[in-house]
């Protein structure tokens, strides 16, 4: 059994199998998860776990190069869009707009959906590469 880093076996297997520039998925309760897409759905109740709770627990198990977030997060969830600005400050951080963010998530290895009930509370991960 493991004792340390993401313990859901499900998320513990994508990280594993992710390769330079595979992106992930953590998603509000809104997001649509596109059809042929992994969808790892840790939704307990509105709000639990939450969105940072779950961005903190993958972002200590996985290399990131690169995050994209909507838009619309800078008007409306401010303090979703100033948790990443503190949490990324060592890669890319890119917005576009959330219809265009949506399409994205078609390109996603798996998209992990969270209890999170604020709007635009979504982000891609894209992996990076470590060396050690």
């Amino acid at each position: 059994m493991k004792k340390q880093g993401i313990l859901n076996s499900h998320i513990s297997k994508v990280l594993a199998d992710l390769g330079h520039t595979d992106m992930i998925v953590v998603a509000d309760v809104g997001l649509p998860i596109p059809e042929g897409v992994k969808k790892i759905d840790l939704a307990l109740t509105l709000g639990s776990p939450s969105f940072e709770e779950t961005v903190n627990a993958i972002a200590a198990d996985m290399e990131i190069e690169k995050v994209v977030i909507a838009e619309e997060m800078k008007t409306q969830n401010e303090e979703a869009l100033h948790y990443i600005e503190d949490k990324f400050t060592g890669c890319a951080i890119e917005n576009c707009p959330h219809e265009e963010l949506k399409q994205l998530t078609r390109k996603a290895k798996a998209v992990i959906r969270t209890g999170e009930a604020k709007p635009f509370a979504n982000i891609i991960l894209q992996a990076g590469v470590y060396f050690g």
